[in-house]
């Protein structure tokens, strides 16, 4: 009898593991499913394989440019390849650089903010500035700042680089930085820096691209020995995938006056149209368009 009630016991016991196993299978699917439902596998495989290659074709990066080793449905955040300026794809720990050999200054700057990565024990306190070996010279270095009244303005931020030692040394680099209005920097910039982490706690993650973008009238001011060039403003598009997705864009003027959030807001459509950057092509083509029309702030 003993040994009967034994059995009955083991028999319960497994079947409820069995159980819980599958819950959580099911649960690890459902969360699957939802990073995937609006993803356009065929795109995303597209574009990364093409980015990969015009990475593997530049000489400058052969060495310090690290391979795009995620699956393709982790990098949402990444822009279509551009092919009508100078791109040097720079793969770093906790960010993704489009690096510009004509302007000294990224094309653009793409990460992905998880709620985990706006926490960490590294501090920017501890860094500096430092020349990115990994492009050619002319290059962006320390001395092209000195005196030159712009601030070295990071596109992804080191607030977002907190949790790595290797993310908070490389967001130092200068193919990292653009000049910009200590104003802008210091104020609404970083104003905006701090609401994406917001959104990554709020969201659990947000796909996040910045950059310069430069209006061409007349010929583009620089700084420096190296003819940095300064940006006339900059640029951030935000995505967020929880549940229906959505996104917003961000445009403000590289000068020091008080620039309200509200009045910098623009539909990733308006961003695109003004920088000539395809944003989020791993989206399908419905959902693309539907997020990229909106610009809605009080919905996030």
């Amino acid at each position: 009898m003993r040994k009967t009630c034994l059995f009955i016991l083991t028999c319960c016991m497994a079947a409820a593991l069995t159980s819980c196993k599958n819950t959580m299978l099911k649960s690890g699917a459902d969360n699957e499913q939802d990073a995937t439902e609006f993803f356009d596998a065929e795109s995303a495989d597209k574009a990364n394989a093409t980015t990969t290659t015009a990475e593997a074709s530049t000489k400058e990066s052969a060495d310090a440019s690290k391979p795009y080793s995620q699956p393709a449905y982790t990098q949402y955040e990444l822009p279509a390849p551009l092919t009508d300026r100078p791109e040097q794809i720079l793969r770093r720990e906790g960010f993704t650089v489009s690096y510009n050999k004509k302007t000294k200054n990224p094309n653009w700057v793409a990460w992905h903010l998880t709620k985990s990565h706006t926490y960490g024990r590294y501090q920017r306190s501890e860094e500096i500035f430092t020349e990115d070996m990994s492009v050619s010279a002319p290059r962006a270095t320390d001395n092209d700042y000195y005196s030159s009244r712009y601030d070295r303005g990071h596109m992804c931020p080191a607030g977002d680089n907190k949790w790595s030692n290797t993310a908070m040394t490389e967001s130092f680099l200068f193919t990292n930085v653009c000049p910009q209005n200590h104003g802008l920097n210091k104020y609404d910039w970083n104003d905006l820096e701090k609401l994406c982490r917001e959104w990554a706690r709020e969201y659990g993650s947000v796909d996040i691209v910045c950059g310069p973008i430069y209006y061409g009238d007349g010929e583009q001011k620089t700084i420096g020995r190296n003819r940095v060039w300064v940006p006339d403003a900059f640029f951030k598009v935000v995505l967020c995938r929880k549940a229906m997705p959505k996104a917003i864009g961000f445009i403000y003027k590289n000068e020091g006056r008080k620039q309200l959030m509200e009045n910098a807001v623009r539909t990733v459509d308006e961003v695109e149209r003004i920088t000539g950057i395809d944003f989020f092509p791993a989206l399908k083509d419905n959902v693309e368009e539907r997020v990229e029309a909106d610009a809605t702030l009080s919905r996030w």
